[in-house]
């Protein structure tokens, strides 16, 4: 689909109208149009530090710091992309700009939430309050379905992860998570912790102590599909501790 521009043509057109034929029908109305070839996102990201390293700091900047959020890049990321772009660009052009990016990211908690939200179909949902006792951090929970097999799509802060538990069955059992968003772990006792992404899906079989949450640097959500069962219970046990949880990366 082609970026509609015209910044261009109501800046400049009387004075420039070719300038500004080039820059609203070529520049984006053509190559930033090209998301077969590179997204929205990626483009934001190449044009932020390009305009960094010549030391631009004026309005420009400001609109594609605008646009790299519009494109959905997060302010932990713009501020991760930045530092890195430092070392190579300048530490004082870094200042600069980390700057303007924190006025336009400006964004909260419900913000980076909204933002999460947005990368996936499901609904977040309320504050799992009914078991926030065996979470660390704030949790969410959307009942997807509660007839024949129950589908919850659980969604983690970051850092957010639930205790340790086990689930318990004379017959049947287990559960499924089905990641949807974010970047996740899930551990089983005496094993590495596993790295989860959007569309991993994880078996957890009857009787495996085991936890899972988000990373410590983005918002997580899995479906959790409960496997039916005779007689099934969750058996809720310690919190994976900070020094536990700090080890991941």
């Amino acid at each position: 689909m082609a970026i509609k521009q015209t910044a261009g043509r109501n800046q400049l057109g009387d004075f420039a109208p070719k300038f500004a034929e080039l820059n609203d029908d070529v520049l984006f109305g053509e190559v930033w149009s090209r998301e077969d070839k590179l997204s929205l996102r990626d483009r934001s990201l190449v044009t932020v530090v390009a305009l960094m390293s010549q030391g631009l700091t004026d309005s420009s900047l400001v609109y594609h710091l605008q646009s790299a959020k519009a494109n959905g890049i997060t302010k932990t990321e713009i501020a991760e992309i930045i530092t890195h772009a430092a070392f190579y660009c300048g530490w004082s052009k870094a200042w600069a700009v980390l700057k303007m990016a924190k006025e336009v990211w400006t964004e909260d908690v419900t913000d980076e939430k909204s933002a999460h939200a947005n990368n996936m179909i499901f609904p977040i949902g309320q504050p799992n309050d009914a078991f926030a006792q065996y979470f660390i951090g704030q949790s969410y929970l959307a009942p997807l379905s509660t007839e024949q097999v129950g589908i919850f799509n659980v969604t983690f802060e970051p850092k957010c992860r639930n205790n340790w538990h086990i689930h318990n069955a004379d017959k049947g059992g287990g559960q499924i998570l089905v990641c949807v968003a974010g970047r996740g772990y899930y551990q089983e006792w005496g094993k590495e912790a596993q790295e989860l992404h959007a569309g991993d899906v994880v078996n957890i079989p009857v009787g495996v102590k085991h936890w899972h949450g988000a990373s410590p640097d983005s918002w997580f959500s899995h479906l959790a599909i409960e496997v039916p069962a005779e007689n099934g219970s969750n058996e809720w046990l310690e919190a994976v501790s900070d020094d536990e949880y700090n080890k991941l990366k």
